[in-house]
């Protein structure tokens, strides 16, 4: 009766920010179109420092525990100017990760995350890209509810909150802040901490995923803090098992919520936003590898005014089971 109120409370605290829309990750505005043409134009923190998993998951659905590499690539368009006439240009993000989760004890897990960054976009003036290291994060997970293996069970269910930090391993260039699109950095300059939840509830082969965090950003040297984020999700999958191969279909819902950035202090005008995702996806697996693949669309988003679109995000990862 315990495990069930705990689970019953778990859900409704997840549902009910999952009614707030998703949030691309927003950086800063164009600081040189602010000063020059007093604009509020500004882009995305997850697409592109901050890109460290988010709404893309930090878990397999076929491996529990696993070290592997996942490359998340993200599509975005961004008006340069205050006109109607303004042009548009494309933004490509483009991460490669180390990450992995690995069992400390029965009931906790670490997990890591480790970005490496090459991002490019056409302006006006040309082509312009930056690459390198971004911000490496480490979460500890604490499995609350475990599955029990009683086989009258008609469900199962795993419970598991956590915690983490994102420590500022990747550049931070002030003069792109107050230039450009300040999104297009490789690191935030600060230390942000992480609130994670996550819950699985299976029945046969169907099973649904629900996962919740909460990012605090604080402010970096260069007095610039970058505004905290909640990431939800919700994925239904089926376990198909075969001869020597495991499918896993997955489709689901991934939204992000941010709230405005500070420049020493004081709220950034239209820094905030949110977006709604589609989400599909198919993991493939054979003894201790696996293959996953996702595509994620947005369903409805409201970003810098409808100054920065996002187009679509994709991932592919190739994971080794603990």
């Amino acid at each position: 009766m315990k495990n069930t109120v705990i689970i019953l409370m778990i859900i409704s605290i997840q549902f009910v920010n999952a009614s707030v829309k998703d949030t691309l990750q927003y950086l800063s505005p164009f600081h040189k179109y602010l000063m020059a043409f007093e604009e509020d134009e500004d882009d995305c923190d997850a697409c592109g420092c901050s890109a460290n998993g988010g709404s893309m998951g930090f878990s397999s659905m076929l491996n529990n525990n696993f070290v592997g590499a996942r490359y998340v690539y993200q599509s975005y368009t961004t008006k340069q100017g205050i006109f109607n006439n303004s042009p548009w240009i494309k933004e490509n993000f483009n991460t490669i990760q180390i990450w992995s989760r690995i069992p400390i004890t029965k009931r906790i897990q670490l997990t890591a995350l480790l970005p490496y960054h090459d991002n490019n976009r056409e302006l006006v003036s040309g082509k312009e890209g930056i690459s390198g290291l971004g911000d490496f994060t480490v979460m500890g997970m604490y499995t609350l509810i475990q599955p029990t293996m009683d086989s009258v069970a008609v469900y199962s269910h795993k419970v598991q909150f956590g915690g983490g930090v994102k420590a500022p391993t990747g550049k931070y260039n002030v003069t792109i802040s107050e230039t450009l699109n300040p999104s297009f950095q490789l690191g935030t300059g600060s230390w942000d901490y992480l609130l994670i939840s996550e819950y699985v509830v299976k029945r046969k082969q169907f099973g649904i995923n629900t996962a919740l965090s909460y990012t605090f950003k604080t402010e970096n040297k260069k007095l610039y803090q970058f505004g905290n984020q909640l990431n939800y999700g919700t994925t239904l999958f089926y376990l198909l098992d075969l001869d020597k191969v495991k499918l896993v279909p997955q489709l689901g819902i991934a939204g992000e919520v941010y709230e405005s950035n500070k420049q020493v202090k004081q709220a950034v005008i239209g820094t905030k936003g949110d977006i709604l995702f589609s989400k599909i996806g198919l993991e493939v697996g054979r003894e201790k590898l696996s293959l996953g693949i996702n595509a994620m669309f947005p369903l409805n988003q409201n970003l810098t005014n409808g100054n920065v679109k996002s187009n679509y995000r994709f991932s592919i990862n190739l994971n080794y089971s603990l």
